[in-house]
């Protein structure tokens, strides 16, 4: 079922709505004053009696609650207090002071701090914008206790006398991503840049579905629709097994094979927005510096972080061997440097690799690595601790890839002989990998933040006007009279903001997308309507004295729209809009990677491009908490665009009223009404039937019919319901689509 484009592939975080059942536990065992489990994972939920269940946690994430920080709190004040300078230097005194408990490799914390970054960063993936560094959420599970993550966590503890000294002027999430750029420029490497912005979380993201898997390192035919086609890898997953970031450095399923680890290195890196040069690029600039760890067994290290001891103190995977690191270091089971400096920034990697052939060996963990044959003296790096001995440097099977796979062998030839084009891409894709999830360029914070503006940054042109509260009335009126209805002003202005990602800020209205390729074609936009459409508003604009941006035009008439339809339901309201959106031009956009934003699914607009596995009312959970929406606002939404008439192709499944076009709660009323009977007639398809003259009134989806079944949806749905809330409904409404009109709209944060 699963292909490369998308078609056939359920492009949802299976069963991440619905929570997984719990061993029972005994709750009179030893008369304890406490429910055994209750406050631990044991026993997560009451909803566990109930394992199919719809899950609406997922939009729940990182409530405010959570947040030390009052609502009053702004990072990027506070990060414009920081002397950035100062921590960079704190941080370049910190890669040489080597501390008792975790010594540095070489007398230098480079390598840690590259790891540990780049491991945050690289959980990104482009399929759903989920994962990478933009939330530090590499210090919350999963992703602190991942096994290919192990020891990050000393990365971490290293990082945090600075992070106590600096406080609230600099995130968790800024410091570990800064650290490893610093890092490169301290090893000699002139890095491209630096920015903050990335906002700390305060919880486990939950909603990131990281695989099936219930086991770490399982074998990877549990993410393959075809074992034997490595391009059916399941969406919207990047790594190849559950707890690694990329692919298993041994080989596929630890089998060495670089042809075939070069194959899964182009699927997973093109999943993180990666082309062949950057792939080849970070693969060999990663390992220009450092060594990996084996000098060990995995079965002596203690439990990963999340699972260790109060004594412990946040720590995992301590060695029980001898000091349990230095000569004791055990960390991805390889063992070895790839370079003959592993301090400095040059074209090592390379030379070793093409410059000797290469034999499989295993490492004193037992894992498979490559060490050259024949190597003269003077190419072997001296021991990380010890100057008076050399040793062997390594490759895994992953860089073996480098030299046979044949497209990544030219790359990385070309390379070798252009040390410097190396230098320029590396520099380019690590800082690509350390802020691809930060969105738009204009919320980047710092001085270091790098002037060019770069396509996969999604570019939009600033505007130069504004518009008064009078010129604004005006343009309303002529849009409600160009001819286009209220329903196509509506879903134009939707389908071009729903596309934003509040994962890696990626999508939305400003910037009019969706009158270039691809968005402009794409199923759901329904290209006729839209052409149709965008035709009458680039006529408007034609004949405006003052030019106003079409993404404008597209948002403004579609709140000129809802408006309208609230008053002739009885509610004057004036809908906010604020100006100021630009217009991308074709060549500002990424026509590649903006194809993973194509709506497969839409709720509030009744929308499947296909039938999937995964239940149409929880491919609306997923799209609303990419979203950024809660659940009220949710359910608000729902209830107006199915009154609007707004429904894909125009079907009036979930039509609940006869004043279609009007914004009135009638879609919660009749939902709510006894006098009804609700009766399934096909796939996703029911028959709303009058009780007394057994007459079908409405038909509806699953996605209509939750709002009244799911006790949490339905206790929302009877408030809009209720005779004295339909002037809420209306306003619920409309804050949750300025909400969304206005969601890339950074500049009124």
């Amino acid at each position: 079922m699963n292909t490369e484009n998308g078609e056939g592939k359920c492009p949802f975080n299976h069963g991440e709505t619905s929570p997984q059942p719990t061993q029972e536990t005994n709750s009179n065992s030893g008369k304890c004053p406490v429910i055994h489990g209750g406050l631990t994972s044991n026993n997560e939920s009451v909803m566990d009696w109930w394992p199919n269940a719809l899950n609406l946690d997922i939009l729940a994430q990182h409530d405010q609650k959570t947040n030390p920080f009052g609502e009053d709190f702004n990072y990027a004040e506070e990060f414009k207090k920081l002397d950035l300078e100062a921590v960079k230097n704190d941080i370049k005194t910190l890669l040489t002071d080597s501390q008792d408990w975790w010594p540095a490799d070489y007398g230098n914390y480079a390598g840690m701090f590259v790891r540990t970054a780049w491991h945050m960063a690289g959980s990104y993936r482009a399929m759903d914008g989920r994962g990478g560094a933009n939330t530090g959420n590499q210090r919350f599970a999963p992703l602190n206790s991942w096994p290919d993550n192990v020891n990050t966590d000393k990365g971490r503890r290293l990082l945090w006398p600075i992070k106590k000294k600096y406080g609230n002027k600099i995130s968790w999430g800024d410091l570990i991503i800064l650290a490893g750029t610093v890092a490169y420029d301290a090893v000699g490497l002139k890095t491209f840049g630096y920015g903050g912005g990335r906002l700390d979380i305060w919880a486990p993201e939950k909603d990131v579905y990281w695989g099936s898997e219930k086991k770490w390192l399982d074998s990877t035919k549990h993410r393959y629709g075809d074992d034997e086609n490595r391009d059916t890898l399941e969406n919207p997953l990047a790594a190849v097994q559950m707890g690694l970031i990329y692919v298993n450095p041994e080989g596929v399923d630890g089998h060495p094979d670089p042809i075939k680890t070069g194959h899964d290195i182009r699927v997973t890196f093109k999943r993180m927005g990666m082309d062949d040069e950057e792939t080849v690029a970070l693969t060999v600039g990663g390992h220009t510096i450092g060594k990996s760890h084996g000098n060990g067994k995995a079965e002596n290290l203690g439990p990963d972080p999340e699972g260790a001891d109060v004594n412990e103190q946040g720590l995992g995977w301590h060695n029980s061997v001898g000091t349990g690191n230095r000569d004791n270091t055990m960390v991805s089971g390889i063992e070895g440097a790839w370079t003959t400096n592993p301090t400095r920034w040059d074209n090592e990697f390379l030379t070793l690799l093409f410059k000797y052939d290469w034999q499989l060996t295993k490492s004193p963990a037992g894992a498979n690595q490559y060490e050259p044959v024949n190597i003269a003296e003077e190419d072997m790096p001296v021991d990380a601790f010890n100057p008076n001995v050399k040793r062997n440097p390594m490759m895994t099977d992953a860089d073996m890839a480098m030299k046979f796979d044949p497209i990544y062998r030219e790359i990385s030839l070309n390379f070798l002989n252009n040390p410097d084009k190396l230098a320029d891409v590396f520099a380019r894709a690590w800082f690509k990998l350390t802020h691809r999830d930060m969105g738009p360029k204009n919320r980047y914070l710092g001085a270091d933040v790098p002037a060019e503006d770069l396509i996969w940054q999604d570019p939009i042109p600033k505007v130069d006007y504004t518009l008064s509260d009078s010129e604004i009335a005006d343009l309303k009126q002529t849009l409600l009279n160009s001819g286009l209805s209220r329903t196509e002003l509506i879903n134009t202005a939707w389908d071009s903001a729903r596309t934003w990602r509040g994962s890696d800020y990626r999508g939305g209205a400003n910037g009019a997308r969706i009158r270039l390729e691809p968005q402009r074609n794409w199923v759901a936009n329904e290209p006729e309507r839209l052409n149709k459409v965008l035709a009458k508003l680039e006529e408007i604009q034609a004949g405006l004295a003052k030019k106003v941006s079409i993404a404008d035009l597209i948002v403004l008439g579609g709140t000129a729209a809802v408006e309208n339809a609230a008053q002739e339901a009885g509610v004057n309201i004036t809908v906010p809009f604020a100006a100021g959106r630009g217009d991308a031009t074709q060549e500002q956009t990424d026509i590649e990677s903006f194809e993973y934003l194509e709506p497969l699914y839409d709720g509030y607009r009744n929308f499947l491009k296909q039938n999937y596995d995964v239940k149409a009312e929880e491919l609306l959970l997923d799209r609303t908490q990419l979203m950024g929406l809660t659940a009220p606002e949710m359910v608000a939404l729902i209830g107006g665009m199915r009154v609007l008439g707004t429904n894909y192709a125009g079907t009036k499944h979930g039509v609940f009223t006869d004043r279609e076009g009007v914004l009135t709660n009638d879609f919660f009323v009749n939902l709510t009404d006894m006098n009804n009977k609700w009766i399934p007639t096909g796939d996703n398809l029911y028959n709303i039937v009058d009780r007394n003259s057994g007459s079908t009134k409405w038909t509806a989806t699953r996605v209509d019919l939750v709002f009244g079944s799911n006790s949490i949806l339905r206790s929302y749905a009877e408030v809009y319901a209720q005779d004295d809330n339909k002037e809420k409904f209306v306003k619920d409404f409309v804050a949750a689509w300025v909400k969304m009109m206005n969601a890339d709209r950074y500049d009124l944060k």
